[in-house]
């Protein structure tokens, strides 16, 4: 089943206001000498704290994608603990994908969204279609492979008017990335719903792994 869920702006603030940064990244953030999430992915800065991307990225939007009832054995009997997978973005170039375990369900998918956020990646848009070549971004500029698990997921840029031709855990990552049209081909045991989001989250993260021509 899958559910969407969006974060209050007033919530996300009044958590900002009470932010004490634990990092050298979170203090420029916070003192407003980075104000784009684009300077961190400039310099590969690593992101260890979720509140810069809740500054950074006030607009994300979350997802949940799969939930699980996972149990494990131990001297005391079966502990039975909920596994939640969610995608996070904001429509328009951003996305993350994330798990999160806890014994009641809201702690485990608030575990999930931060994890999630924590993984924000960009994604390159483009019109890399021969049928298209609008030069609008509403497709990705180029083939692209991702792999997670048993799940091999092939990204192919379709013309405009195609849409998300993918299955409902594909569609929901490509969505939030702000994708529009897109060709998928997949193999393997794709009814893991958090192996197939993370293969697409892995192919979408190639989208800035190869240098392009600037015209692009």
């Amino acid at each position: 089943m899958i559910c969407v869920e969006w974060l209050g702006v007033g919530d996300k603030m009044a958590t900002l206001d009470y932010w004490k940064p634990r990092t050298r990244l979170g203090m420029l953030v916070k003192e407003g000498k980075i104000v784009s999430i684009d300077q961190i992915f400039e310099m590969n800065l690593p992101i260890k704290e979720v509140e810069i991307v809740d500054a950074l990225l006030p607009d994300l939007k979350h997802e949940v994608i799969n939930v699980n009832l996972v149990q494990r054995q131990t001297d005391a009997g079966e502990v039975s603990r909920f596994q939640v997978t969610v995608a996070v973005g904001n429509e328009d170039g951003y996305v993350g994908v994330g798990m999160g375990k806890a014994k009641q369900i809201r702690e485990a998918i608030e575990k999930a969204i931060k994890d999630a956020k924590m993984n924000v990646i960009p994604v390159r848009r483009g019109c890399g279609s021969w049928e298209c070549l609008c030069g609008e971004p509403h497709s990705i500029p180029f083939n692209v492979r991702g792999k997670s698990g048993s799940v091999e997921l092939l990204l192919i840029p379709a013309p405009k008017g195609v849409g998300l031709v993918a299955g409902d855990v594909a569609k929901v990552v490509l969505r939030l990335a702000g994708i529009k049209d897109i060709w998928t081909r997949s193999k393997g045991e794709t009814r893991t719903a958090h192996n197939m989001a993370k293969a697409v989250y892995n192919a979408l993260k190639l989208t800035y792994a190869f240098k392009v021509p600037s015209e692009w």
